[in-house]
This record gives structure tokens, sequence and C-alpha cells, in this order.
């Protein structure tokens, strides 16, 4: 698929089925969801007729596999030094990949994992690696993409060298990608602010990730200042990023036909940071 594809997180709220109905409603062409209460470690197995009316929603409203990027729950660890709680973490992944499989989506996105102060960080993405190869291993279709981080609370992948690290130990290389967050690469010390910083930072991740990885996009302002590592979002023109690198996005053709999903603070402005960035793909300067 050629184009830009624009969307929000959006509520689930009620089942699955909600979420497609929730984004059209905003003027999205692309849009995230959690397949299942983020905030709880299991949930009920989904039902056929929510299965049966995600997709015919989706079918509706012209929302295409590719476009859609769920999001797995923050309790998930994947690297997590406590032998229990990367068990309970793998368990939850693999149970959130097959979600995404009887959906009939094509990605999963997830924080890789946090080495919480105790172990190093090569034997902390040594895992979180071995974690995917266990998910991809029992599962078919989804493809794992590992979001960049800020690097808050030992979280990993904040750096392009940090995410191709853990690629590499990815035995299926057809089946992992990234998704990048402008707020996190922000955070991480990436001055995205300028076209030619922002030209920079992507024409690094290409040398060093690969673009062929690049699977979506998070499209948030940040909180933060540069390098703080503070995984802070802020609406689009309201943070320290400003809005030259969302111009810069909506008018570079790396960003085609992946899913950009807004995760910004006020979900009412939603309709309105959407058509702002429509407006960015010409020649406009609304916003």
């Amino acid at each position: 698929m050629t184009g830009k594809f624009v969307g929000a997180h959006v509520s689930a709220e009620g089942g699955v089925q909600n979420a497609p109905l929730n984004a059209a409603a905003i003027g999205a062409t692309a849009f995230a969801l959690f397949v299942k209460n983020q905030k709880t470690w299991s949930a009920p197995p989904l039902a056929d007729a929510q299965v049966e009316a995600f997709q015919a929603n989706c079918q509706a409203h012209g929302f295409d596999p590719s476009v859609i990027l769920p999001h797995d729950s923050y309790l998930i660890n994947l690297g997590n030094p406590d032998r229990e709680g990367l068990l309970r973490s793998r368990a939850a992944f693999l149970d959130e990949m097959r979600r995404c499989e009887r959906l009939g989506l094509r990605l999963l996105n997830f924080h890789p994992g946090s080495h919480k102060g105790e172990m190093a960080e090569e034997p902390c993405m040594d895992l979180i690696a071995e974690s995917v190869n266990l998910a991809l291993e029992a599962t078919q279709g989804v493809t794992a993409v590992i979001e960049n981080t800020a690097g808050q609370g030992g979280y990993l992948g904040r750096t392009f060298e940090q995410l191709a690290y853990m690629i590499d130990k990815i035995q299926d290389k057809s089946r992992v990608g990234v998704c990048l967050d402008t707020c996190h690469l922000f955070g991480a010390g990436y001055d995205l602010r300028t076209a030619e910083t922002y030209e920079a930072a992507m024409k690094d991740f290409g040398e060093i990730v690969g673009l062929a990885y690049l699977k979506g996009m998070h499209l948030n302002d940040s909180k933060g200042t540069l390098g703080s590592r503070l995984d802070r979002h802020h609406s689009l023109g309201e943070g320290e990023l400003g809005l030259d690198v969302f111009r810069c996005i909506m008018r570079d053709p790396r960003a085609e036909g992946i899913p950009l999903i807004l995760e910004t603070i006020e979900p009412d402005r939603w309709p309105r940071e959407i058509a702002m960035l429509r407006s960015f793909e010409g020649t406009g300067e609304e916003g």
C-alpha cells in the first residue's frame, strides 16, 4: 500500500470490534489498539462474534491489516531478570500474538524490556530476543514490532545500535520490525527538530538498523528535553519537539504505507491533529 496512513491509539472498550469504529470517527486511516485489557495479565478468549465483527468493521471502514498496529500490555517485560516474571511475560506476549493471529492482524508492537538495574544490557537484550524467538516459533503471520524507547527505567532499545543488536539475535528476520516513536527518539538523544537533524537520524536508522524493518511510527511531541530519557508524551506542537519533524515525516516517502499513530495526551484533539498532519503532506503550513 502506498500513501500516508494516519491515526491514533483508540479505545477498544466494550470489545475489540469497537476500535475500528472509534478510529473511523476521528478521521483516521490507520489505528492502534490493545487486543486485551492492558492492565491485567490474562483475559477471556476472543469470542467468534467479536472476531467477525472486528474484521467486518475494519473492512467497512477501509482498514487493511497492514495499517493496524496493536500494542501489547505494558505489564510485559521480555527481558525481566526475574525468571518467574520473565516466564509470565513470555506467556502473556504469546497470548497477545495469538490474539492478533486470530483477528487477522499482521503486527504486534511491544516495548522490548527492562533490565531493572539487575543485569547488564547485552544479556538482557539476549533474553528479549530469545523471548521473541519463542513467540514467533509458536505463531504464524504476525510480525513482532520492537518500539524504540527513551531509556527510562532501564528500558532497552533506546539506540539504533540496541535495536540492531536485538534484530540480529532474532532468527526469523521476515517477522521482526521496528516502530519509531518520535518522543522516545528525542528523549534518547536523537534531535529531530529540524529537517537536517531529522534526515540525519533517519539516515542513521537506515544504515544501522535498515529501512526494511520500519513497520510503523508513533507521532508524539515530548514534554522531556533532548536526551532526558523521559517517556512523557505531549500534544503535537506543544512540547520540546515542535512541528517541523511532523512536517518532515508527512513528506517522507520512507513513511509511506505504514501506520503513523498518535499517542498524544488529549484524545479530543486527535481529529484536529490528524487533519493537521494531512495538511503537512502538501505545501500547506497549517498548525
